[in-house]
């Protein structure tokens, strides 16, 4: 039971007050034994003070009766409204106000010696003690600061209107076990105090799980965070059941996979996005082109040059090699066709093909003969002339070998 008690006053009203008060009830108590002596039914024993604040109650037929009710309004004004003056301190002020209440800290010395953490309140020219109960609340009036009364021990709030740790709260909403914090409104605004501002959402270990949550109806429609990993992903679902991980993204590289990146070289499923390594842009449009399982590996186009030539290879496999050949002393001197002919010496191209490709060659004007034909291998050609003299010619023109690198 919460008390009360006078541990310190100066001779005046207030004693007066409470040796009237104990004279009433001993009044009280010969009417109720003189109402006994009539055979009425014996009252059961009624305690002095109220349960909860400890307010002195009347006995029956007291006289006197204001003086009892007044000492209860007393205490009540100060216990309705329980707003200190201050908490902790050790030392009572040297002038205080009627009704003034102090929360003596430890230690406490002087008129408060004793009253650690108890309510000091300055009633009738004395300083009266009030044991506070757990789930009492008071106002520290110099801050606003709210202080709970847990434990055995004044709880404050840092924040000045709500205690610094609550198990629950409701805002429109009430809130359960499952989600201690609920809000219901149009919009939840989280705000700068004059700088940055960074919402944070952390979780035990790597397998549990920190993320944000949509729904439609209470049913989980998408999820981004760190979901029972610590990769960042982003979910979809269609149902709150079966869930697609769309995006994830590696926590030691950066890199990024999943249902709407593309998934292979080859993979042309429609909008997903194309990966650097599998598609083509200004980075990779030029450079070494490769095959990898018969699948384009590197760029689209490489081209390069080797002595009198140059070539050129598509991702498709695609190689065309051009030039120049040029030969002198090209003997005409085997009979053929009402003439004579001869080949010039082989002309390597500036890549080999992986099989002989189709060879064009084109002679320059002036050469005495005429160009019959080319015979390619997947290294070089040779350009075979005729002529309709026996002679020794010098050849010169331009070649195009079209085939394939792969």
């Amino acid at each position: 039971m919460t008390t009360l008690s006078r541990f310190h006053h100066p001779e005046g009203a207030l004693r007066a007050r409470r040796e009237r008060r104990a004279q009433a009830k001993g009044n009280g108590k010969v009417v109720s034994r003189m109402v006994a002596a009539h055979s009425f039914p014996e009252a059961r024993p009624m305690s002095d003070t109220s349960p909860i604040l400890s307010l002195p109650l009347m006995a029956p037929a007291q006289a006197q009766k204001h003086v009892t009710h007044n000492e209860a309004l007393v205490r009540l004004d100060v216990l309705a409204q329980i707003a200190v003056a201050s908490r902790g301190a050790t030392v009572p002020p040297s002038a205080p106000a009627e009704g003034e209440v102090h929360i003596p800290g430890p230690g406490a010395t002087g008129d408060w010696s004793g009253q650690d953490g108890k309510l000091a309140a300055f009633l009738g020219g004395g300083w009266v003690a009030v044991e506070p109960r757990d789930g009492w609340i008071a106002v520290e009036a110099a801050t606003g600061a709210i202080l709970v009364r847990r434990g055995g021990a004044w709880v404050a709030s840092a924040s000045g209107g709500v205690p610094d740790t609550v198990s629950a709260l409701g805002i429109g909403a009430a809130a359960d076990p499952a989600n201690p914090l609920t809000a219901s409104g149009p919009a939840t605004l989280l705000t700068h105090a004059g700088g940055d501002h960074r919402v944070k959402v952390n979780k035990s270990g790597a397998t549990d799980t920190a993320s944000l949550l949509f729904q439609s109806g209470f049913s989980g429609r998408a999820e981004m965070g760190l979901a029972g990993e610590d990769a960042f992903s982003v979910k979809v679902s269609a149902d709150g059941a079966a869930w697609v991980t769309a995006l994830r993204l590696d926590p030691a590289t950066g890199h990024l996979d999943g249902a709407a990146v593309q998934a292979a070289p080859r993979d042309v499923t429609p909008g997903r996005l194309m990966r650097a390594d599998y598609g083509y842009g200004p980075g990779n449009l030029l450079g070494t082109v490769t095959m990898e399982a018969g699948a384009p590996a590197g760029a689209v186009i490489e081209s390069g040059s080797a002595g009198t030539g140059r070539y050129v290879r598509f991702a498709d496999g695609t190689q065309i090699c051009t030039g120049t050949y040029a030969a002198t002393g090209v003997a005409l001197t085997t009979a053929s066709a009402g003439g004579y002919r001869g080949k010039m010496p082989a002309v390597a191209f500036a890549r080999p093909f992986a099989a002989a490709p189709v060879v064009s060659a084109l002679p320059e004007t002036g050469n005495n003969s005429i160009l019959r034909g080319a015979t390619p291998t997947a290294a070089d050609f040779t350009a075979e002339f005729w002529s309709a003299i026996s002679a020794t010619v010098s050849v010169t023109g331009r070649f195009t070998a079209v085939g394939r690198w792969v």
